[in-house]
């Protein structure tokens, strides 16, 4: 076989292989289209009922170059969390999207095991979380490309994260303020490319709006519709003509403080969302939780309780009617982390 033929043969079969990879793809999309990822695998949007958006289970703030599972008993992290999730189910919570991304202590078995142990249903993430001065970026990253750092986050969303099987749900991105560093407006059109071919929601970490702002033009840039992306702690802005700007342009503003010293707070925010028409773009949670890497055993637990027996009758208490109430822990969040493509066209 002469060096002309050995080439063309080499190019055909690359070519074949990624219109199998490509075919693959656009299948995998298909069968998910529409759905839910939890960490037990598929839900039709329906089935996933009153739904806390923000939370935690477990955290490692030791930083990307130090975190390990070495550092924790998972069996003493699920004795100590397993009743909160129990208590959050009696309380008629039924999904919580768990927010702590690689390097920070992610840990997709425990998270399954919780679910089935306590039937809150539980979606994990791929992504990278630049805030904090980028201490739980792994070092990779910095030398690596948006397309490259994108391909390992598809490659948990494809095979399932690490050997477990267990797919992600959504991108879990972190910020801090703006203006953004560079190493952060990489995540971020890494986190463009990834929604493009998965069909999975952006929820980014914001440290201010001047932040969010600067996300929205990167995902613009790369083709990304505003409504794949959430502005996580949007309640940290002060300005809140930029959450309606934000809202306005189709995204979801995400106010996800709630706890016993912030009820009147968030309450005046979801409701000049509601009296300037955005309720149908907020989503809320406590940001609660979780046992701490680290803390003797775990630090203090923080219960995911604030939304139903404070909140909730704030809201009623200032107007808010049954369905409305029903927009914000229901509507929104299924059609929120649906996973579907939402390209600019």
């Amino acid at each position: 076989m002469n060096r002309t033929n050995f080439l063309h043969i080499n190019l055909m079969i690359v070519l074949i292989a990624g219109m199998i990879t490509g075919c693959s793809d656009r299948q995998e999309m298909t069968a998910f289209s529409g759905k839910i990822m939890t960490v037990t695998g598929p839900l039709h949007p329906d089935s996933m009922g009153t739904a806390l958006v923000h939370e935690h289970l477990l955290v490692d703030f030791i930083g990307a170059d130090s975190v390990s599972r070495d550092r924790y008993e998972r069996s003493e992290v699920f004795d100590k969390t397993l009743p909160f999730l129990q208590d959050l189910n009696h309380l008629g919570g039924q999904t919580l999207v768990e927010c702590t991304p690689r390097y920070l202590g992610r840990d997709p078995v425990l998270l399954k095991q919780l679910s089935e142990a306590s039937s809150v249903q539980i979606l994990t993430n791929t992504g990278y979380y630049g805030a904090r001065q980028e201490a739980y970026i792994p070092a990779h990253a910095y030398e690596e490309s948006p397309v490259q750092i994108s391909g390992r986050w598809l490659d948990e969303w494809r095979k399932g994260i690490g050997d477990t099987g267990i797919k992600p749900g959504f991108i879990k991105i972190g910020v801090d303020d703006g203006p953004l560093t560079e190493m952060q407006r990489k995540i971020v059109q890494a986190a463009a490319k990834t929604h493009l071919e998965s069909g999975l929601t952006i929820a980014g970490h914001s440290g201010d709006g001047a932040a969010a702002v600067e996300e929205l033009e990167i995902l613009k840039t790369e083709g990304v519709h505003p409504s794949a992306f959430i502005w996580v702690h949007a309640q940290n802005e002060s300005d809140t003509t930029l959450h309606l700007q934000a809202a306005r342009g189709g995204a979801w503003v995400e106010f996800d403080g709630i706890g016993p010293g912030s009820v009147d707070r968030h309450v005046e925010l979801v409701d000049m969302m509601r009296r300037n028409g955005y309720l149908h773009r907020v989503l809320i949670s406590h940001d609660a939780g979780w046992y701490e890497v680290g803390e003797p055993a775990g630090g203090s637990f923080r219960p995911y309780d604030t939304i139903f027996t404070e909140f909730l009758p704030a809201l009623t208490k200032t107007g808010f009617s049954e369905n409305e109430i029903d927009t914000l822990l229901r509507i929104n969040p299924k059609q929120a982390f649906a996973i579907q493509v939402r390209a600019l066209k």
